[in-house]
């Protein structure tokens, strides 16, 4: 069902850094430390969609989203750099971590985003943007939420089928593993540059309702 194949496994990896990155701001839209965890009754997930700036403020736009942050998962080096997860050779992802009130959304509801905005058919790149770590992806954090990760899928390849889009879906499923923040110039990078590059761009094909 998922795709979980040597995408971490890059052939000369970039060596660790033995110092972690630690934004110095607070997010940008919702005024509190990025570094927070899910309070009581809150749950988290991280998601690859390419480019991580279009895919962050796409999930800050969510009700019931607390708290968003971008960085890299996935991978083998630690604490790595943004320069080194651009080579390709740590194995890392550009992710969007998700702290959401399931009271107000749910995993699904952020499954249909996830989904519907972004081309989960194209293996190593997303668009323009080529390289391992534009990879489609979703690392859940509660081993609860496998089996409805993985029926997602499912459900959004045989909605590919039915509109006439054979394409396999590439996107990568697995529990989630070591999350490195990327760093501050990046947090909420659309909410400090506007117009900046956004790559976003799903394949037409809408999630069924559930």
């Amino acid at each position: 069902m998922s795709m979980q194949s040597s995408f971490n496994q890059p052939n000369n990896p970039i060596a660790d850094r033995s110092d972690a990155i630690i934004p110095s701001a607070p997010h940008s839209v919702f005024g509190q430390p990025i570094t927070v965890t899910p309070a009581d009754g809150q749950k988290q997930v991280i998601f690859g969609m390419g480019c991580f700036w279009g895919a962050e403020r796409k999930f800050w736009q969510q009700p019931g989203v607390v708290m968003t942050s971008v960085g890299y998962s996935g991978g083998v080096t630690q604490h790595p750099r943004y320069q080194d997860v651009s080579t390709g050779q740590t194995g890392h992802a550009e992710v969007v971590h998700v702290i959401f009130d399931p009271n107000v959304t749910s995993l699904d509801d952020l499954l249909t985003v996830f989904w519907e905005n972004h081309d989960p058919t194209q293996g190593l790149r997303q668009g323009n943007d080529v390289g391992p770590q534009y990879r489609s992806a979703i690392y859940y954090c509660d081993p609860a939420d496998k089996a409805s990760v993985e029926a997602s899928l499912a459900t959004y390849q045989e909605a590919l089928r039915n509109a006439s889009k054979p394409d396999a879906v590439t996107t990568e499923i697995a529990p989630a593993g070591a999350y490195f923040l990327a760093e501050t110039d990046h947090q909420q990078y659309l909410h400090k540059n506007p117009q900046g590059y956004c790559g976003l761009g799903g394949t037409g094909v809408c999630f069924p309702p559930q």
